[in-house]
């Protein structure tokens, strides 16, 4: 397996190799990878990713030329270059930096604020060169731009331009007694927060990766906290291999990536003769970053299409047309996920899943409005949410009272008093058996994902009963309409929203890369949860004034093309 390394730094920020030669080096030593994080700059990323194309260009014909001879070696790869960026960042007082990688660095959002966040070291930069000008050494800022031209200009650059016109005899003198955090020439500079550098990358689709916690020099409770702030504001990793890094320090930092699910990152913090014996790729001569890390991360790149099925997905016969099973195989081959999101119970929408054909790898099932979580590929439960037996006895009991229809469900089942006109609507579609009981309650000891209330010609006569129970159910139950004859009781915390939500966390997808499609108001939470939100032409008016984009055909005439094939191809 090859390495990488996702923390290297260019002259564009403190490194002393361009970015061009970081290529030349990268490939030297054999790297699948590595990402150019200059400090607070992407000056850099244009040159290294167009000269690594340029190199690829130019190998294709040796390349056609060794498979044409038979040569079985494998042809050393230019490496990919991944564009970052390393964003300084104060917490508590203490400097804390955050890697962006896989940004898009061509963002014109992202380059505006940017600019701002470099002004404001240039800023400090005058005021530092005036303090040391002020103690007998001829520095200007436009003095060291001009010895390190191309350059964000950092303390590092101070200190090496300090040594060379003889005012100090080390680099480390220029930190012990000038530039230092405590020293009396070094002006500190507005800095933004570790959640205002998170949002910042994930505004230009980037992964935020938290740099070498170790560093920080945090207690342990304080680095939990610290971790913590960070992955509320959207944190998808942390830096777990890193040069410095003692193996205890190594599985610290892996602990913690698995207490808050954060993915693995790692890298050198390569700086060339800045940081004296410190490689490219192995750090101080111990680090290795495997490329299956850069593969995990990778997946992060991907879309989830979470979809509605009744009335969203599926036509009116509950089929998927040929067109559309076409643009579900295009959009799942290309590495994007569907996940179906349904008030159905989970095996009616296994049942069509396998009718129609869309039994694709990694898939994910929100069932009963988003109580039960299912990995299709483990085929169990990731996440379930039930109503507690006491619950379902009020409430049933208060349903009765006002002489209206209502099931709970086993596993497998759907639990009701007996066969009338309701149940004969709802197992048009729903084709599960049935359990015919005289107490609900007691049937389902374990409690039920939801509550199924039915009347099939008045809706004001649910809503009344809604408004009756309501105050019994307070703040632990919610009750929804997924169409104007079905009312849905289900936990509080359940809900098709909350589902989205977690499956974003839990796959660490960014929230810009998550789309959602429905029509009825049981979908509303799911489109408010999703970065983009579809209603189907065929949508409720509610569920239209909530989302972004709606769609100009209804589900009968395959309205949901027009989005896999502009977003997920």
């Amino acid at each position: 397996m090859k390495g990488i390394d996702l923390h290297v730094h260019s002259t564009c920020s403190d490194g002393t190799y361009t970015p061009s030669e970081l290529v030349d080096y990268a490939f030297q030593k054999g790297l699948k990878a590595f990402a150019l994080t200059d400090h607070d700059s992407i000056d850099g990323l244009e040159e290294a990713i167009s000269y690594a194309s340029r190199l690829r260009q130019a190998r294709k014909p040796l390349e056609k030329e060794m498979q044409a001879t038979g040569f079985s070696e494998e042809a050393p790869e230019i490496p990919q270059v991944i564009p970052g960026i390393e964003l300084s960042t104060e917490y508590h007082g203490t400097d804390v930096h955050v890697v962006g990688l896989f940004i898009d660095y061509q963002n014109a959002s992202f380059r505006k604020k940017l600019r701002e966040f470099t002004d404001s070291r240039t800023n400090r930069n005058h005021k530092m060169c005036a303090l040391l000008s002020e103690a007998g050494m001829e520095i200007s800022y436009e003095k060291l731009q001009e010895r390190f031209p191309d350059s964000v200009i950092t303390r590092a650059h101070y200190a090496r331009y300090m040594m060379e016109q003889g005012y100090i005899q080390s680099i480390s003198e220029a930190f012990q007694r000038y530039i230092g955090d405590d020293c009396p020439y070094y002006v500190p500079r507005e800095k933004v927060t570790p959640s205002q550098a998170i949002s910042l990358i994930l505004e230009a689709d980037g992964i935020p990766i938290l740099a070498h916690p170790i560093l920080y020099h945090l207690t342990d409770p304080e680095l939990d906290a610290l971790v913590a702030e960070c992955k509320e504001a959207g944190l998808l990793g942390i830096e777990a291999l890193y040069s410095s890094y003692s193996a205890a320090e190594e599985r610290q930092i892996r602990r913690l990536a698995e207490k808050y699910h954060l993915l693995l990152s790692g890298g050198s913090d390569f700086h060339g003769s800045n940081k004296p014996g410190l490689d490219l790729g192995r750090g101080y001569g111990n680090l290795f970053v495997p490329e299956d890390i850069l593969q995990e991360l990778k997946k992060t790149r991907c879309n989830l299409f979470f979809t509605d099925m009744d009335g969203t997905l599926l036509n009116n016969k509950s089929e998927i047309s040929p067109r559309m099973k076409d643009a579900l195989d295009r959009m799942t081959a290309a590495g994007h996920r569907l996940i179906l999101s349904s008030g159905r119970p989970l095996p009616s929408i296994l049942e069509v899943r396998s009718s129609q054909g869309i039994d694709y790898p990694h898939m994910f099932i929100i069932s009963n409005n988003g109580a039960l979580i299912y990995d299709c590929d483990t085929k169990a439960p990731i996440l379930e949410h039930r109503l507690s037996q006491k619950d379902i006895r009020h409430i049933v009991g208060e349903a009765e009272k006002m002489q209206l229809h209502i099931h709970a469900y086993t596993d497998s089942e759907i639990v009701c008093h007996r066969m009338n006109p309701e149940l004969k609507y709802y197992t048009r579609r729903i084709h599960l058996p049935l359990k015919y009981v005289e107490n609900i309650a007691d049937a389902v000891p374990a409690g039920s994902y939801k509550l199924q209330c039915i009347h099939l010609t008045d809706r004001k006569k649910l809503e009344a009963f809604r408004d009756h129970i309501a105050p019994y159910c307070g703040d632990r139950i919610q009750m929804i309409f997924s169409n104007d004859q079905y009312l849905e009781i289900l936990p509080a915390n359940a809900g098709k929203g909350c589902a989205l939500r977690f499956l974003r966390d839990y796959l660490h997808i960014p929230h810009s890369h998550t789309f959602a499609a429905g029509d009825a108001e049981n979908d509303l939470s799911l489109l408010e949860a999703a970065h983009t939100g579809i209603a189907m032409a065929n949508a409720a008016p509610c569920v239209k004034e909530k989302a972004d984009i709606v769609t100009v055909l209804d589900n009968e005439h395959d309205g949901l093309l027009e989005i896999l094939e502009k977003y997920f191809q």
